[in-house]
């Protein structure tokens, strides 16, 4: 069945909204709760890995609900909207921490604030979940060919990495521009400096608050978008199953479970990445204008993803199965660590027009990586279905949603407990001339070490088990396609 124009833009309009709430939260919530608010990094990571736990059952039981639902609007919508305007406001309230809680400078975070983040990020989990699941459930609804469901994977799959790219690259820029740039002088007084590095601090805080509020309401029409264009065709009647038998139906999927172990461990990697690199500008680079490289190398980063989605994947794929293409990828990225890392300890990592080089071949990689796993999950519902007479979506949408969550709670965790471990200070030490604190080179050796080591052993990881474990290459793939059209037409 072919789609129309407007539900494809559609769905992919729906995916960029959600992806720049998703990617606001992962890559920049523990530098606006560790480094601006002074909650222990560790703390903010356990929070974390505690949130991605409960999303373990709740993600599941989110596509049990979705499943169960029957409404004129369809099964997905009502949950794809509700979902989206309670997620946005908890959003904003996650970047808008009362300022009664706020710590001045110099001083820690109280109990108040970390109950306070403790709560309302379980509660972004929650109502995410409410509508990440039910967007991607909306596939086998809109169309019931394979062709047309994996184009609308890929379109969704493309444009929320370009709502991902659209955070990375603009944040730290437009915080400084809705928050208002504060001068710190060089030298004077230690009163006026400190009262001016409190200024910047909260002119920082301001600004994550201002920033988070626009991108919830550009989530909100993003969504209604979609849901106001695409139409739930198929409301045929699906088995429903408990929480329980979703878990015990993807045991049996051997081939579902390869590829969400490769999702969790490539997105891992790049959440790692994501979290570390702010970190890396701040401090390893510094300057004055490090918000400013900072913006400009995830800017080129964020290009690259998106064109290696649009251009590169494609025109490797005229040549390439699908399974060379995602070595491929591994590889570029693991070599773009590799030179991160060698201009880190050759004095190369001051020249940003150099870092652009690892900076390309990691956010390339990833996106065409990011491509490929979505693709790898679509071929498992056949695969399924062959294997158990079942075609499982529900199942196999809400483990990768759960395992793109749990993926930037490990990352996010590990990052909180590194920085403990390397003990990286931000700004709270007074006698600071200016709004950045001089780390120590152990600090900076390990903050090195720690945003290129760790994503490696991920990816390698993902290379070995990948490899050994897949079977459904392009001609599998392709045959089990064949065999369950031919036991569809003996149906007939």
């Amino acid at each position: 069945m072919n789609l129309s124009r407007k539900e494809i833009a559609s769905f992919g309009i729906g995916a960029v909204g959600k992806d720049m709430v998703y990617a606001l939260s992962a890559s920049f919530v523990m530098y606006y709760y560790q480094d601006l608010l002074k909650i222990s990094p560790a703390f903010v990571g356990t929070i974390l890995m505690i949130a991605r736990i409960f999303d373990a059952f709740n993600d599941p039981f989110m596509g049990v609900l979705v499943a169960k639902t029957r409404s004129k609007w369809g099964r997905s919508k009502p949950w794809l909207i509700s979902g989206t305007v309670l997620n946005a406001f908890v959003l904003y309230a996650l970047f808008r921490a009362p300022q009664g809680m706020v710590p001045a400078v110099g001083g820690t975070a109280s109990g108040g604030l970390m109950t306070y983040f403790s709560i309302v990020y379980i509660l972004w989990g929650m109502t995410y979940t409410m509508m990440d699941i039910p967007y991607w459930s909306m596939i086998p609804a809109v169309t019931d060919t394979t062709d047309a469901r994996e184009k609308l994977s890929v379109v969704g799959r493309t444009c929320a990495g370009i709502g991902n790219a659209i955070i990375t690259v603009g944040t730290m820029a437009l915080v400084g521009i809705l928050g208002g740039k504060v001068e710190i002088p060089a030298q004077g007084e230690e009163a006026a400096l400190a009262a001016a590095r409190e200024a910047a601090r909260q002119a920082e805080i301001s600004g994550f608050a201002r920033l988070a509020l626009i991108v919830a309401v550009l989530f909100i029409v993003a969504e209604v978008i979609c849901a106001h264009f695409i139409r739930e065709r198929h409301q045929v009647q699906m088995e429903t199953v408990g929480v329980k038998d979703m878990f015990r139906s993807l045991m049996k999927n051997d081939q579902a479970i390869v590829a969400v172990v490769g999702v969790l461990l490539i997105n891992a990697a790049l959440y790692i990445t994501s979290n570390f690199v702010i970190y890396f500008f701040k401090y390893d680079m510094g300057g004055a204008d490090w918000k400013g490289n900072y913006t400009l190398f995830t800017a080129v980063g964020g290009a690259s993803q998106i064109l290696s989605m649009m251009v590169l994947y494609p025109l490797l794929r005229k040549k390439q199965s699908n399974t060379q293409i995602f070595n491929l990828s591994l590889f570029m990225s693991m070599a773009g660590y590799a030179l991160l890392l060698l201009f880190c300890f050759t004095g190369l990592a001051g020249s940003l027009p150099l870092l652009f080089i690892p900076g390309v071949l990691i956010f390339a990689a990833n996106g065409m990586l990011t491509v490929l796993t979505t693709v790898f999950l679509t071929s498992t519902v056949d695969y399924a279905e062959l294997k158990n007479g079942r075609r499982e979506e529900s199942v196999i949408f809400s483990m990768q949603t759960f395992v793109v969550k749990a993926a930037s709670g490990l990352a996010v965790f590990l990052v909180g407990i590194g920085l403990q471990v390397i003990g990286l200070n931000g700004n709270t030490d007074e006698e600071a001339a200016d709004a950045i604190v001089q780390q120590t080179s152990s600090s900076l050796i390990g903050l090195r070490l720690l945003m290129t080591i760790i994503p490696v052993c991920g990816l390698i990881a993902a290379y070995l088990y990948f490899n050994k474990k897949w079977i459904l290459t392009d001609q599998k793939a392709g045959e089990i396609a064949e065999e369950l059209m031919r036991r569809r037409l003996d149906k007939a």
